[in-house]
């Protein structure tokens, strides 16, 4: 349930389409949305420099 709505919250496709009105506050869920992207490659990069320390 919550890694569907992850999942969701996170599509591309879904990021551009117009479902909140105030301009403020679609820029802010974009926002979120990069900070969010930019987590999970940050932790697949840590992931994969401890993975391949040996």
């Amino acid at each position: 349930m919550f890694f569907k709505r992850l999942l969701t919250y996170l599509n591309p496709l879904t990021m551009f389409r117009k479902s909140e009105n105030n301009f403020n506050l679609r820029m802010m869920h974009g926002i979120n949305r990069i900070s969010i992207f930019v987590f999970l490659i940050c932790l697949i990069v840590m992931l994969v420099r401890y993975l391949s320390r040996g």
